[in-house]
């Protein structure tokens, strides 16, 4: 029972998201492909990702990888940074278009809070903030990257 209403949460969650998404991509120069916004979307879960973290991430080549960067890059969406341990090494990071592009993305979830928020006693509130504590560091364990 509790599998089952969890996978429901978390199919709608994933609903909301892939509207969300789809509904900022145009096919138009410039604009980003489906393939492209969920390798975005995957560079700023990551936080600062090499190109060999994203890589791994989704299981694909390192030339591939650093291609699907390289058309992220030109359109202004990402930028590299250099490595503070190694020089050879660069980072990734989301630019300001990405944050333009993203807008209200994720009013979702921000709607979902607050109907929580009405429908809860702080009691309720704190012990659901709890799990999702415990949710969050199961799901990071042994993962790459982080998704703080």
């Amino acid at each position: 029972m509790l599998y089952q209403k969890f996978e429901t949460l978390y199919n709608q969650f994933r609903l909301r998201h892939y509207q969300s998404l789809f509904s900022r991509i145009h096919e138009r120069s410039g604009r980003l492909s489906a393939t492209e916004s969920y390798s975005l979307d995957t560079i700023h879960l990551l936080g600062t990702p090499t190109i060999k973290q994203f890589a791994e991430v989704l299981g694909i080549s390192q030339p591939n990888a650093t291609y699907k960067v390289n058309g992220l890059e030109a359109k202004g969406y990402i930028k590299r940074m250099p490595s503070g341990e190694d020089k050879r090494e660069c980072r990734l990071a989301v630019d300001e278009r990405f944050y333009k592009y993203y807008g209200a993305g994720y009013g979702f979830l921000q709607q979902a809070l607050e109907g929580l928020t009405e429908r809860s006693t702080p009691e309720e509130l704190a012990s659901f903030e709890t799990m999702l504590v415990r949710l969050s560091e199961i799901m990071g364990e042994d993962r790459h990257g982080s998704f703080q």
